[in-house]
């Protein structure tokens, strides 16, 4: 990886050295190098931004897959979303059975 890269830099400019004697110009090498700024940017999982961003990478990557793959993704997140209005309707209705009386 090139040592004074910024992170405003393109991909294929950061990691110019990880790309040498491969065509810039080339979408698979885009690709790749989009793939390397993925693998190298670290976000806190215990922030809002480090969920957001987490959330982020899953949908683009499964809007990538195709055929079996995707719909296994749009399972999971059916059943996360399911689990989701559970949660919220159970809590809704123990709020209401406390102080509704």
């Amino acid at each position: 990886m090139a040592v004074n890269a910024s992170p405003d830099e393109p991909a294929s400019q950061r990691f110019r050295e990880d790309l040498e004697g491969l065509d810039p110009h080339d979408p698979e090498v885009r690709e790749f190098a989009a793939h390397l700024e993925r693998i190298e940017t670290s976000r806190s999982g215990y922030t809002v931004e480090g969920y957001i961003g987490g959330i982020s990478d899953f949908a683009d990557s499964a809007n990538r897959l195709g055929g079996h793959h995707r719909m296994t993704a749009l399972i999971l997140i059916g059943l996360i979303l399911i689990g989701v209005v559970v949660a919220v309707w159970d809590a809704l209705v123990f709020i209401l059975s406390t102080f509704g009386g």
